[in-house]
Parts: C-alpha cells; structure tokens; sequence
C-alpha cells in the first residue's frame, strides 16, 4: 500500500511565504483546516477497511476450515450410506428368502 506524503501534523504546521500581492493567509488557513478535515476523515475510513479487510479474511480463514471438516464428513457419510444400503438390501433379500421358505412349508 502507498504511504501518504502528508500527515495531518505537516498540514497542520505548514507555514506559507507571504510575498506583496500574495495569497490571504485567513483564506489559506481556512482551506487548510478544511483539508485536514477530509484528511482525518479519509485516514479513519481507511483504517476501518483494514480492519474489515482483517476481519473478513479471519471470517474466510475459518470458513476454509469448516468447509474443509464439512467435505471431510460428508466424504465418511457417503461412504457409510453406500455400506447402509447395502446392509438394508441384504436384510431385504434375507426377508424375502424366509418368506418364501416359510410360505413354501
């Protein structure tokens, strides 16, 4: 990121020559203290996007995180379901045996 070259201290303090003819100092000044104005206001928005920027990238890091575990499980379960059916299609095709051996009697 590039750094400013002004702070609001060096606004602040920054002294203009008066020549003959020059600019009003009153007017100058009150310019002045309307940029430091936008400057202190400029410097806080920023410093609240970083820290948005900080807290949204902990919000990213921890979603990755879950979504990792999440992908994991869902992995394990998919597994265990394709066993789980095949277990109840046995159980079926058990049934289904001792109702014909039981009906055939």
């Amino acid at each position: 990121m590039n750094k400013l070259n002004l702070s609001p201290e060096d606004i602040v303090n920054q002294q203009f020559d008066v020549a003959f003819k020059g600019y009003d100092p009153a007017v100058v000044d009150s310019f002045l203290d309307t940029v430091l104005e936008d400057y202190d206001i400029m410097e806080a928005n920023v410093q609240e996007l970083l820290d948005m920027i900080a807290s949204l990238k902990e919000q990213v890091k921890e979603l990755s995180e879950e979504n990792k575990d999440l992908k994991a499980r869902r992995s394990a379960f998919d597994l265990s379901n394709t066993t789980t059916y095949s277990s109840v299609d046995v159980l079926k095709r058990l049934s289904r045996l001792e109702e014909m051996m039981y009906n055939n009697k």
